[in-house]
């Protein structure tokens, strides 16, 4: 019998050292100071109060994952390093990776507890007890890096979701849990006729109305308050919930589906961008991970097509149709059949 390659296991043990490398020089403000001009290693540590020596080892080291190029002992962003590492580009994935660094990085090392009590892990790692977004927004700074994070991720993936289907039909979306109105702007851009609601928590808000103002569709998109468990909802004849219901129980799913439902009319629909997992539950490996992640962090889960297909049928939905994106999210459309159809 053959010897298996070792390769997959290798990687996976250097997996986190490539991850913190680039969560070090986003942390440090290594892209941005680059942003600014090319330097050696010893203007960047000078600049940013750092041992020259162990700065090159950093830099050389962002520089062999592609993030950096090096000539003649001077540093300079990869056109990746530019577009999603540097904090003033539009596309930046900065907020998502300080996130992760700040957030997810320490309460994985908590998997194995999580595992054991299928509980999240923010009270063991963090000290902190309550409601769920209690924790992702337990202060201003770790609200808006998860919300920054949102919202670049949203960048890459939102334009994708609200093409997945014919959305022109619709006349007004309600953005549920809508963070900076990513989704609701791809559409309100992609759809010259849709109005648009970005509705979330009141902390939220303040953030949502910058990005939309920045929008060509800002006029058509409007930011409202509330909290979908506990408030009415905005009257819309197109509701989407992108990244909402992975967080949540199938109990608390239902209550939010079962809402959303009522409030529709006839003909309305509900989009839901979530990565859907494969029917035995065995990939996409990135929905596999974050399945992990749920468990780590929320209540909830990474589902199947015919998963969420349940939740929605039970909740009133008669159609439901999903669809592979090629983005890190996919996307359900489910419509609320007439009275008596």
């Amino acid at each position: 019998m053959s010897t298996p390659d070792p390769a997959p296991v290798l990687d996976l043990i250097e997996a986190f050292r490539r991850s913190k490398t680039m969560f070090t020089a986003v942390s440090m403000g290594i892209f941005d100071r680059l942003h600014e001009a090319p330097a050696s290693a010893a203007e960047v540590a000078a600049a940013l109060g750092a041992h020259a020596g162990a700065m090159e080892r950093l830099l050389d080291g962002c520089a062999a994952l592609g993030l950096l190029r090096k000539s003649d002992g001077v540093y300079a962003n990869q056109s990746v390093a530019e577009r999603y590492l540097c904090a003033g580009s539009p596309e930046s994935l900065g907020g998502y990776i300080r996130y992760s660094d700040q957030a997810l990085y320490p309460m994985w090392g908590n998997l194995a507890d999580a595992v054991r009590d299928g509980t999240p892990r923010w009270q063991q790692t963090f000290g902190l007890e309550g409601p769920l977004f209690d924790s992702f927004f337990r202060n201003d700074d770790a609200m808006r890096n998860f919300l920054g994070g949102m919202h670049g991720f949203g960048t890459l993936t939102s334009p994708k979701v609200v093409t997945a289907f014919d959305l022109s039909r619709f006349g007004r979306l309600a953005d549920l849990g809508g963070a900076t109105g990513h989704l609701a702007i791809a559409a309100c851009e992609r759809y010259l006729e849709l109005r648009g609601v970005v509705f979330d928590l009141p902390r939220v808000t303040t953030l949502a109305r910058a990005q939309v103002a920045l929008s060509p569709a800002r006029d058509r998109i409007e930011v409202v308050a509330g909290d979908f468990f506990q408030d009415e909802l905005p009257a819309a004849d197109l509701y989407a919930l992108g990244r909402i219901l992975h967080d949540w129980s199938d109990e608390k799913a239902a209550t939010l589906l079962g809402a959303i439902f009522r409030r529709l009319p006839a003909g309305g629909a509900l989009l839901v961008a979530e990565k859907l997992l494969a029917e035995d539950g065995v990939g996409p490996v990135e929905a596999n991970m974050q399945s992990l992640n749920m468990l780590v962090v929320t209540e909830g889960r990474e589902r199947s097509l015919s998963e969420y297909t349940r939740l929605l049928r039970q909740a009133g939905f008669a159609d439901v149709e999903g669809r592979r994106t090629g983005a890190a999210l996919d996307a359900i459309l489910a419509v609320k059949g007439s009275p008596g159809s």
